[in-house]
């Protein structure tokens, strides 16, 4: 059986920067190609990382035959029609997140995955630091009681700039889709897909988001309480709330190397577990692992929690008059 999975990264952006820099950790998960529609820039990302093959079109990185997995890191509009080609030509993927700008695209990709049965999964590195999965399995014993409440916040103050991708709509920009999908995915986690959104918050004049604050509501009464913002800083830090204490999950806590256990009547407990390389390499592994056993989802990360995440996402940017749209 392999114990190799070849791999073609798609829009060597600053993001493919930092991920394609953790393979080295990951034994047997190989970069072989990269492909952008500018071939000079791929051929100079593959110049930069020691890569093999540079493609000047999307098109022809998914129809290279000597690639296994796509690591798919465009802007957030173009994961729907990239995803559909790649599953359509048998590749495996790792979609960055937002997985895609709408729920219809990203219950269109879901469905198109699970029928060819390649293996698909969002690029949402924070649940797989240590530190996260250690947080899971204090709560999975009961170290704090029954979760009853998530607060989570993550923002960058960034200057209005309409030329730049994170403020202009076609490009999927605004605060929800890049960081409030961490603060959502990190509730849905959790807590599960919520009963009701409420969300409230500001617009850029490119009509996406500058600022939103969620209530997650359940109808047990347990909630979540999420703050994204562009406009302005915000700490990143995330705390979980039971019924027998709480744990802080120290900033940034969408990569945290360090927990804080607060049981009910001890002292707190602090647990540092530190990533390997970047971070990027635990879900690289997952995906590597995943494909060489035969595995179409990730337990940790499975379809069914991206699409409850984008619908999330989707209905706040709704309350807040943005609509997006797939490329």
């Amino acid at each position: 059986m392999s114990t190799t999975t070849r791999w073609g990264i798609v829009g060597p952006g600053r993001i493919a920067e930092n991920v394609v820099r953790d393979f080295v950790h990951v034994p047997g998960a190989e970069v072989t190609a990269v492909g952008s529609r500018s071939l000079d820039r791929a051929r100079a990302f593959a110049d930069q990382h020691g890569i093999g093959t540079a493609h000047g079109s999307y098109a022809d990185l998914v129809a290279d035959p000597d690639v296994d997995v796509l690591y798919l890191a465009t802007p957030h509009p173009q994961h729907h029609a990239v995803a559909l080609e790649a599953i359509a030509a048998g590749k495996h993927l790792l979609v960055e997140k937002a997985f895609t700008a709408t729920v219809a695209g990203a219950q269109e990709v879901v469905d198109a995955a699970r029928a060819a049965g390649v293996f698909v999964m969002e690029a949402m590195w924070t649940r797989f630091q240590p530190a996260v999965v250690e947080l899971r399995r204090l709560v999975a014993e009961g170290a704090i009681g029954e979760v009853r409440s998530v607060q989570a916040d993550l923002g960058v103050a960034r200057e209005f700039d309409p030329t730049d991708r994170l403020f202009a709509k076609d490009l999927g920009g605004g605060a929800l889709l890049d960081l409030g999908v961490y603060v959502v995915s990190f509730a849905q986690l959790l807590l599960g897909a919520p009963d009701t959104v409420t969300a409230t918050g500001s617009t850029f004049p490119t009509g996406v988001d500058a600022e939103a604050a969620l209530l997650l509501g359940y109808a047990d009464g347990r909630a979540a309480t999420l703050l994204t913002s562009l406009r302005n800083a915000l700490p990143g830090q995330a705390r979980v709330f039971g019924t027998e204490g709480w744990i802080d999950v120290l900033p940034r806590f969408h990569h945290p190397a360090t927990i804080v256990l607060h049981r009910a009547g001890a002292e707190p407990e602090e647990i540092t577990r530190p990533a390997t390389g970047t971070g990027y390499s635990h879900e690289i592994a997952e995906v590597h692992e995943g494909v060489l056993a035969g595995r179409t989802e990730s337990a940790v990360m499975p379809l069914s929690d991206t699409l409850a995440v984008m619908r999330v996402l989707e209905s706040a940017a709704t309350q807040l008059g943005v609509e997006f749209a797939e490329a």
